[in-house]
């Protein structure tokens, strides 16, 4: 399987809009350069609040372009980095892939999905009902979280918009991803 980079994005702040970069740097077992969410140990602050100590399952955040392209079939405008992505994918079910799938972004970077992000109502406050169009239930009425996957970075390199992403799946059996 193989798909590219469509996006990059940092926020330096705890802003929910991550602002387009021309590249990011991903730092081996940190995340994004620059981006508050980089670390060892948790950085979201809810997180922080409950355990500081925890580790960073969520260095790097991707959504899949198909999935803006959904919401906006539905009247949303949304674009790149702005529910908070650091990567955004085309061509790619990133909501398909086991737990510890690796993706090679670009030339160096390697990152390890650890999960599913978890939308919260911060997404209505860059359009009301957000949040509930990036969640769905399935044929037996399990909820499906769409809002991207959480990964950490393996190994260091600069990603680019345009870069191949390559994917590497974990030996089986494959777990399918919870949320982080």
């Amino acid at each position: 399987m193989a798909g590219r980079v469509a996006a990059v994005s940092r926020s330096a702040t705890h802003s929910l809009i991550k602002g387009n970069q021309t590249m990011i740097r991903l730092l081996e077992g940190l995340g994004v350069e620059d981006d508050a969410h980089a670390g060892i140990t948790v950085k979201h602050r809810s997180r922080v609040a409950r355990d500081p100590h925890q580790p960073n399952l969520r260095q790097v955040h991707l959504i899949h372009a198909e999935l803006h392209e959904e919401l906006r079939g539905s009247g949303f405008t949304v674009r790149a980095g702005q529910m908070g992505e650091n990567i955004t994918t085309q061509g790619i079910d990133l909501l398909g892939l086991p737990t510890g799938a690796r993706l090679r972004l670009g030339d160096e970077a390697i990152i390890a999905i650890t999960g599913l992000r978890n939308p919260c109502t911060h997404l209505d406050q860059i359009q009301t009902g957000l949040m509930a169009a990036v969640l769905g239930r399935d044929a037996q009425g399990n909820l499906i979280r769409k809002a991207g996957v959480m990964a950490v970075v393996v190994a260091s390199g600069l990603v680019r918009p345009g870069d191949a992403v390559t994917i590497e799946l974990p030996p089986a059996p494959h777990h399918p991803l919870q949320p982080v």
